[in-house]
């Protein structure tokens, strides 16, 4: 149920445009989440500002983010390259995959609120991550790429 490839950029109008151009891609409305809830380990819940966009073509999506300096969405301190899935109960697939050596990096709640509706997990020994995206949100998204609505 992988549904888009995500990438940590430093400057989003300037990946829009080389992605783009390079791979014929189309791009959604850029978004901003002013304050987005996200969760770590590290720093607990927190409120950040990040801009997002998604190439409309699917059913495989190129997902462009960046963030604040220091967080998880930072492009210095990683690429944020990871796959995206729809997750009909993200509580209960967290869970399972925990039980294989998975560990939560981010989540849009906190554990005891269940991760919220997305939740980034990174595998044993390091490796390509996961972003499970609860299908509650999929019907917004489908209205985004369509260029008929928002994330909000």
């Amino acid at each position: 149920r992988i549904f888009h490839t995500g990438l940590l950029v430093r400057d989003l109008r300037a990946a829009m445009d080389h992605y783009g151009r390079t791979l014929n891609l189309t791009w959604a409305e850029p978004f901003t989440f002013e304050a987005l809830p996200l969760w770590t380990p590290q720093a607990g819940l927190q409120q950040l500002r990040i801009e997002v966009t998604y190439s409309v073509a699917g059913p495989q999506h190129l997902e462009l983010v960046t963030g604040p300096k220091g967080t998880h969405y930072d492009p210095e301190l990683h690429t944020g390259f990871h796959v995206g899935c729809w997750a009909d109960d993200v509580r209960a697939e967290v869970a399972a995959m925990q039980r294989h050596g998975w560990q939560v990096s981010a989540a849009g709640a906190t554990p005891e609120q269940g991760w919220g509706t997305f939740v980034f997990l990174e595998p044993p020994g390091g490796g390509l991550a996961v972003e499970l995206v609860s299908v509650e949100l999929l019907p917004k998204f489908e209205q985004w790429w369509a260029g008929t609505g928002s994330l909000a």
